[in-house]
C-alpha cells in the first residue's frame, strides 16, 4: 500500500495562497528549496488539483532552461517532468509531461492508487487534499510555515468532517524564520 503525503508552504495564519491565488509570499531559501527537492525525489506519483496543476505546469516544464536557474531548480524541473502525475479536473482535457487526467470521483481514484504498489504519493492543492482528508486517506502532513500573515485566501486545511489526530514526526528550522513540521496520521 502506498503512503499519501500532503505538504505545502503555509503562511503563519494558515493559508497556502493569499487572496487572488497569490503565492509570492512563499519564496523559499536555497536550503528550503533543496529540502523540497529531496522530498520530491522520493515521490512516486504526484496528485494535483486543477489550480496547482496550472501553476506547476506553467513553469516547471522549462524551469531548467531559465537563464538564472540554480542546480536544484534544474534538477527539480527534470524530476517534475519525469515523475508520473495525475490531475483531477472536470475542465482540463489535455495534459503533457507524464500526466493523465481523471474526471471522475477523486476519492475513489486516490483510494485505488493507494492500494497499488509503488513509492509514496504527494497530493497537492487544498481542495483535492481536503477531499482526501475527509475520506481519511492522508497518512502524513508536511507543513512548512513561513513567518508572514496574509489575512485570507486558500486555507491549507479545508473543511474537515471531524478530528484528525496526528503524531509529530519531525521539526526543522530554515533560514528566514521558516519552520517545517511533519506529522503522521494516528490511526
Amino acid at each position: 500500500m502506498r503512503k499519501l503525503i500532503y505538504g505545502m508552504n503555509v503562511t503563519l495564519d494558515g493559508y497556502i495562497a493569499a487572496p487572488g491565488d497569490d503565492i509570492g509570499w512563499g519564496v523559499p531559501s536555497e536550503e528550503l528549496f533543496q529540502w523540497w527537492l529531496d522530498q520530491e525525489l522520493a515521490i512516486g506519483l504526484l496528485l494535483y488539483g486543477r489550480k496547482l496543476w496550472e501553476t506547476m505546469s506553467s513553469h516547471w516544464p522549462t524551469g531548467d532552461q531559465q537563464p538564472n536557474a540554480t542546480p536544484a531548480e534544474i534538477e527539480f524541473a527534470r524530476n517534475w517532468r519525469d515523475t508520473p502525475k495525475v490531475v483531477f479536473s472536470s475542465t482540463i482535457d489535455k495534459v503533457d509531461w507524464n500526466t493523465r487526467v481523471v474526471t471522475g470521483d477523486a476519492v475513489e481514484e486516490i483510494t485505488r492508487l493507494k492500494a497499488d504498489d509503488g513509492g509514496p504519493m504527494r497530493v497537492g492543492g487544498a481542495t483535492l487534499a481536503g477531499a482526501a482528508m475527509r475520506a481519511g486517506l492522508i497518512d502524513e502532513y508536511t507543513v512548512v510555515t513561513h513567518p508572514v500573515l496574509v489575512g485570507g485566501g486558500m486555507p491549507f486545511f479545508t473543511a474537515l468532517d471531524g478530528w484528525v489526530n496526528l503524531n509529530l514526526m519531525e521539526t526543522r528550522p530554515f533560514p528566514g524564520g521558516v519552520i517545517m513540521t511533519r506529522y503522521e496520521t494516528r490511526r
